[in-house]
């Protein structure tokens, strides 16, 4: 599973781009919003991944900020809406914008989005109003104070099932000394935490 691709951003167009890493270039769909905000070709990007898995194929979707992949996430879990509808959503409207419009019941507003219906938009503000967090919450992107071993160090604890929560506190414990360690001392210290 695929959580976090850090590398040389080789192609971007404004529904995928291709970031290579250590010589393999990976295709992921992104949104307009993650669009916009991406670097040059060539320059090195980060991007948080959602890994979807389907019988005949295994497809990547990458965002720029954590905020916009845990709504994507809650997005796909809604009836009637994959992946694809998903990033088309979040390119049709801000995540803030829409975290308030499904919490304020406002379909007017949510039936805008290309692609979206009345039926939908009552779906998804039935099915994720109360799962998704105050707006005040999702304006900063939560990733960003991390340094990038400490962003690897996070990806590799989810590759082996940690929950989200429970990494970033082993990862908060293991970076708390303020000296900088390598991955390795990162790492180890937090397997340690987490197997107190």
């Amino acid at each position: 599973m695929i959580a976090h691709l850090r590398g040389k951003l080789l192609a971007k167009h404004p529904n995928h781009v291709v970031v290579e890493t250590t010589g393999v270039g990976y295709e992921a769909t992104i949104s307009i919003p993650t669009f916009s905000e991406l670097p040059e070709c060539g320059a090195e990007v980060a991007l948080h991944i959602h890994t979807h898995v389907r019988e005949d194929q295994i497809a990547l979707y990458g965002f720029l900020h954590l905020t916009e992949k845990r709504l994507f996430e809650k997005l796909i879990t809604v009836s009637g809406i994959g992946p694809k509808l998903a990033i088309t959503i979040l390119s049709g409207m801000a995540a803030g914008e829409m975290t308030r419009a499904i919490r304020g019941n406002d379909l007017a507003r949510l039936t805008k989005i290309p692609g979206i219906g009345k039926k939908t938009a009552e779906r998804m503000v039935l099915e994720l109003r109360d799962k998704l967090p105050e707006v005040g919450d999702i304006t900063t992107p939560a990733a960003s104070t991390l340094s990038a071993v400490e962003e690897d160090v996070l990806s590799a604890l989810l590759n082996l099932g940690y929950q989200r929560p429970i990494a970033e506190k082993a990862l908060t414990s293991a970076t708390k000394s303020g000296a900088s360690k390598s991955f390795d001392a990162i790492f180890r210290d937090a397997l340690t935490t987490l197997s107190k």
